[in-house]
């Protein structure tokens, strides 16, 4: 009777934005309400995601949300962090309060404003989210941590070779086609997969073009009861979720192993009653392209050791089996932290409500898988989303 459902939505385009934190909270809070048919005053909740990290002086910011719409003002309000999975953690956070019965309608709001901020100071906060690293100053930051795990792959499986030059080619085709995202220009696999002047290695095997860049922008969501649904033909319900926690330590963990990605997206394919092969799309968290390989593999997609096999065969890629990233990812639709989890919501019912415009992928998809990690794949989280 209470399951749970994405009535409406909303999202900025992502990328270098003039507009305030709380500007950037209003425009989405408006527009989601608005696209939900849902007037302001049901809300019982707000749940805002942000990071900050000390991006942003003001760090009591979930009183944003009924600052942009003054109807929300006594609604009781909690802001999430939980690195780069807060936007994820903020959307179960309301799908467990509407399962439960608590409310019966959950405003989420995930905002991130980093491009104002230096670059020494945005990967010093970036790397808050690492135990080893937090409070030493860092070259290159997480891509340092993640440049770890394609060494320790190569290491293992043998070399990339130009692997990560093909899913960071992916990625810029599917975002040059997403008016949302951040980087809308097409790049050749070559160009991709070859150091340059103009595609510099960052970390280890890492070049520019395998990482996510610094992003500004917000997202929403308004979840309600599938039955309350004011237009239920954009409903989109929640089959199931997933949410596991890792070891902080790194030396206590496997680098190749995302155990606790793997048990949270266990759980919510098991909540739903589904195998990987059962989705038609997955939105999953590629900070860098190292992280969309080891991901393939830990979702399923191909076995362990084999993620360029997903390549190889076409099953990633818009019109494949299993479309990734039609968006174009955290890669190049942006990765304003705070935002992210509920953007890749957001993607994921606009494809399965055929609303995806220009990055909608063929075949009336009817089910969607969403992962987001934060830190060194610490804190996880996976949705499954479907459509009648």
């Amino acid at each position: 009777m209470n399951t749970p459902s994405i009535v409406g939505w909303s999202h900025t385009p992502f990328g270098r934005r003039e507009e305030s934190l709380a500007e950037l909270v209003a425009e989405v809070v408006d527009a989601a309400f608005e696209h939900a048919g849902v007037d302001p005053g049901r809300v019982d909740e707000i749940v805002l995601s942000h990071y900050n990290g000390g991006l942003q002086p003001l760090v009591s910011t979930s009183g944003l949300v009924a600052q942009a719409q003054p109807a929300l003002r006594h609604v009781p309000a909690v802001r999430v962090e939980n690195a780069c999975a807060s936007g994820s953690a903020a959307v179960h956070h309301a799908v467990r309060s509407v399962a439960g019965g608590q409310s019966l309608c959950v405003l989420v709001v995930g905002v991130e404003k980093m491009t104002d901020a230096p670059a020494e100071l945005i990967g010093q906060a970036l790397l808050g989210a690492d135990l080893e690293m937090a409070g030493k100053s860092s070259t290159s930051g997480f891509a340092g941590l993640f440049a770890q795990i394609a060494l320790a792959y190569e290491a293992r499986y043998g070399a990339l070779g130009n692997t990560l030059g093909r899913i960071a080619a992916k990625s810029h085709a599917n975002g040059a086609l997403n008016p949302l995202a951040q980087l809308r220009r097409p790049l050749d696999i070559d160009f991709c997969a070859t150091t340059s002047e103009q595609n510099p290695i960052v970390a280890g095997p890492l070049r520019r073009t395998d990482c996510s860049p610094v992003s500004d922008g917000a997202a929403a969501l308004v979840v309600m009861a599938q039955r309350q649904a004011p237009r239920p033909g954009q409903a989109v319900r929640f089959g199931g979720i997933g949410r596991a926690h890792d070891f902080l330590d790194r030396s206590r963990r496997d680098p190749l192993e995302f155990a606790g990605a793997e048990a949270a997206w266990r759980g919510a394919l098991s909540t739903a009653g589904l195998q990987v092969d059962d989705l038609d799309l997955i939105e999953l968290h590629d900070c860098f392209t190292i992280a969309e390989l080891q991901l393939y593999e830990v979702l399923g997609i191909t076995r362990r050791g084999h993620g360029v096999t997903a390549l190889d065969e076409g099953v990633v890629y818009p019109d494949g089996r299993l479309p990734v990233n039609p968006s174009g990812g955290l890669k190049s639709k942006g990765h304003p932290i705070g935002a992210t989890g509920v953007s890749q919501h957001v993607s994921a019912a606009m494809q399965l409500t055929g609303t995806a415009g220009t990055v909608q992928v063929a075949g009336s998809p009817r089910r969607a898988g969403v992962f987001n990690l934060g830190g060194v794949a610490v804190a996880n989280h996976a949705s499954v989303l479907e459509v009648p």
